[in-house]
């Protein structure tokens, strides 16, 4: 009987979390009520708290998820892009530009991670995450050891930025094309 509670504990707690995702992403943290939560994952207030101590908390387990499928898509791009690292940065970087700006990322990531789980834990979800992956592709394509890091924020940065653009346009059909094209001539940039 425990392995049923647990497995359905875990189905309950990942419900949530998929509600939660959806909630905040079309809504945004500020709209969003636990109670709305609850009903959009067919579970009681109770069940939400029993998995996340409170909003905040359930926010930033959606943020480190949405964390994590960019990085996944960042890596499965520089993967496939096979071994020339030059090649696998352009991948990786075209992927976290997509990534990031389809589903629920931008809005969670990018417009109210920051505020909701503060500049230091969202700089620390990035770093394990695509930022970890963007540092050793600079890396790998020659970039010194004494600017990775600079190089590394100074590329992230611009990404983000072109992301919150993008969002800004989204009845331009343009826009995605001249935002990759504009990132391939700052990868160009490196060695």
């Amino acid at each position: 009987m425990p392995r049923a509670s647990a497995a359905a504990a875990a189905e309950t707690a990942r419900a949530v979390l998929a509600a939660a995702t959806r909630q905040f992403a079309e809504r945004g943290f500020a709209a969003v009520s636990l109670d709305d939560v609850a009903e959009a994952a067919g579970v009681t207030r109770g069940a939400v708290y029993h998995h996340f101590r409170n909003k905040a908390a359930l926010f930033a387990a959606v943020a480190a998820a949405c964390h994590d499928e960019v990085a996944d898509a960042v890596v499965a791009a520089a993967e496939a892009a096979g071994p020339d690292p030059a090649h696998q940065l352009s991948a990786g970087s075209h992927a976290f530009v997509d990534a990031i700006t389809s589903g629920p990322a931008l809005r969670v990531l990018l417009i109210d991670g920051p505020a909701v789980v503060g500049w230091e834990e969202w700089r620390r979800l990035d770093e394990v995450g695509s930022a970890s992956h963007l540092r050793e592709a600079l890396e790998a394509v020659g970039v010194d050891d004494e600017l990775v890091d600079v190089v590394t924020m100074l590329l992230s940065g611009a990404m983000n930025e072109a992301a919150l653009w993008l969002a800004q346009h989204p009845d331009d059909n343009t826009a995605r094309e001249r935002t990759h094209r504009a990132l391939d001539r700052l990868l160009g940039a490196f060695p």
